[in-house]
C-alpha cells in the first residue's frame, strides 16, 4: 500500500523536531451542494528543524514515532516564487 502524501501550511514550529501542518480539503455538502472547506492538523517530524511557520510543505505518512507523530516533512512547495524576468513586447 503506497504512503499518503499531503500538502499543507505549517502553523506551528514550536516543538523540537516537530511541526504542526494544517491540511485543507474541500467537500461538497450532500444536500445543498455548497463547497465547504474542512481542515485537519497533523504533527510531522522535522529532523533538522529547518521548516518555519507559514511555509507550504508536503508531508508523508510513516510508522508512528510517538503518540501524535505519524508523518514526516518531505520538502517545501514553492508557491510564492516570482518569475525572475518577464519580457513584454508591446
Amino acid at each position: 500500500m503506497p504512503k499518503r502524501v499531503l500538502t499543507g501550511v505549517i502553523v506551528s514550529d514550536k516543538g523540537e523536531k516537530t511541526v504542526v501542518v494544517n491540511v485543507e480539503r474541500k467537500v461538497k455538502h450532500p444536500l445543498y451542494g455548497k463547497i465547504i472547506r474542512r481542515s485537519k492538523k497533523y504533527h510531522a517530524h522535522d529532523e533538522a528543524n529547518e521548516y518555519k511557520a507559514g511555509e507550504t510543505v508536503r508531508i508523508e505518512e510513516i510508522a508512528p514515532m510517538s503518540k501524535l507523530k505519524t508523518w514526516k516533512v518531505l520538502d517545501r512547495v514553492n508557491t510564492h516564487v516570482a518569475p525572475e524576468r518577464v519580457d513584454v513586447d508591446a
